[in-house]
C-alpha cells in the first residue's frame, strides 16, 4: 500500500506544478496592469510605480513565476507583511492575505459536500440495496421510477421550492446558515440540513440505479452463485460477497460526484444565499482580483487532486489487485 501511495502523492506534486504554471500564465497573459487593478480608480501614476514594485510586478515574468512558486513552498514578504507557506499572494480588493480568505469560507464548502455525500450515499446506496433485495417487486418498481423522476431535477429549480414551502410559506425551518460544528453542532446541522436534503434528493437517483445494478450483476457472478451452492443464507452472501464487488463502480462515481459538487458550489452557494468558495471565486472574478481568483483555482485543483487520491486509495482498499496495477 505504501509504494502505492507514494507514486499517487508523486504523480500529485507533478499535476501541481503544472496547474500552477498554468494558473499564473493563464492570468498573466491578460493584457491588463495589475498594479492598476490593485491601486483602483483615479490613482496617481506615482502610486501605481509603489505597487507594481512593491508586487514585484516590476520584475521579468520568469522571475515573477519563481516568486509565486516559491511561495507556496516557502512563504513571501509582502509591505502588508511576511505570508507563511502556503501563501498565493495578497488581495486586491481587501489587502488580506489570499490563503486567509480561503480557509476562512472553506469551512462552509467543506461541510456543504462532505454532508451532503453523506446524505445522499446513505440514502441512495440504502435504496439501491433494497431495490435489488426486492427485485421485480412494487418496492423495486417504485424505488427506480422515483430514482428516475428526481434526476431530472436541478439544485436551482428544486432550492427555492424547497425554501418557499419549508422557510417563507409554513416557516417549518430557518433560512440556511453556517454555524461551526464546534461552536453549535446542533445549529451547524439545522443550518446546513435543507442543502443537504436538495443535494441528496438530486444525487441519490444516480446512486440508486447503480447500486442496483451492479448488486444485481455482482449476484450472478460465479463466486457468489458458489457460496449459495454450499449453504450460506442469502443476507450473508448478499453483504459478505455481493456488496463488496459492487462497490467499485459506486466509489467512481463518488470521486466524480464530489469534484462536480465542489465546482458547482457557486450555483449551491447562490442558491441558499451561503459564502462559501464558489461564492468568492464569484466575488473575486467580478471586482478582478487576479491573486484572489488564482488562489481559489489552486486550492479548488489541490482538493479536487486530494480528493482523487483517495478514491484510488479506496479502490485499492476495496480491490487488492488495484495495488499491483
Amino acid at each position: 500500500m505504501l509504494p502505492f501511495l507514494i507514486r499517487r502523492l508523486s504523480g500529485a506534486v507533478v499535476i501541481m506544478f503544472l496547474i500552477g504554471a498554468f494558473t499564473f500564465f493563464l492570468f498573466y497573459s491578460i493584457p491588463q496592469d495589475f498594479a492598476e487593478l490593485a491601486c483602483g480608480k483615479n490613482c496617481s501614476p506615482q502610486n501605481i510605480a509603489v505597487i507594481r514594485e512593491n508586487l514585484g510586478l516590476d520584475q521579468p515574468i520568469a522571475a515573477q513565476f519563481r516568486d509565486f512558486m516559491m511561495g507556496i513552498v516557502a512563504g513571501r514578504d509582502f509591505p502588508q507583511g511576511h505570508c507563511p507557506a502556503p501563501c498565493l499572494g495578497v488581495s486586491f480588493a481587501s489587502g488580506d492575505m489570499v490563503w486567509d480568505s480561503i480557509i476562512d469560507r472553506f469551512p462552509l464548502t467543506l461541510s456543504l459536500t462532505l454532508g451532503g455525500l453523506v446524505v445522499f450515499l446513505v440514502v441512495g446506496l440504502g435504496a439501491g440495496l433494497i431495490a435489488a433485495w426486492k427485485r421485480g417487486t412494487a418496492v423495486d418498481k417504485a424505488l427506480s421510477g422515483a430514482s428516475i423522476v428526481l434526476s431530472s431535477f436541478q439544485i436551482y429549480l428544486l432550492g427555492p421550492i424547497v425554501l418557499g414551502l419549508l422557510v417563507y410559506s409554513t416557516g417549518l425551518m430557518e433560512n440556511p446558515k453556517y454555524v461551526s460544528p464546534f461552536d453549535s453542532p446542533g445549529g451547524w446541522f439545522l443550518g446546513m440540513l435543507i442543502p443537504w436534503v436538495v443535494m441528496a434528493t438530486i444525487f441519490t437517483a444516480q446512486y440508486t440505479r447503480m447500486s442496483r445494478s451492479t448488486m444485481i450483476e455482482q449476484l450472478q457472478e460465479e463466486h457468489v452463485r458458489t457460496a449459495r451452492a454450499k449453504g450460506m443464507s442469502r443476507g450473508y452472501v448478499f453483504f459478505r460477497y455481493a456488496w463488496r464487488g459492487s462497490l467499485i463502480p459506486i466509489v467512481t462515481i463518488i470521486g466524480i460526484d464530489l469534484s462536480s459538487l465542489l465546482s458547482g458550489a457557486v450555483v449551491t452557494e447562490f442558491t441558499f444565499d451561503l459564502a462559501g468558495l464558489g461564492r468568492l471565486a464569484v466575488e473575486s472574478s467580478v471586482n478582478k482580483d487576479i491573486p484572489l481568483t488564482m488562489g481559489v483555482m489552486m486550492f479548488g485543483a489541490f482538493f479536487i487532486l486530494m480528493l482523487n487520491i483517495i478514491v484510488d486509495l479506496a479502490y485499492a482498499f476495496i480491490d487488492p489487485r488495484v495495488r499491483l496495477s
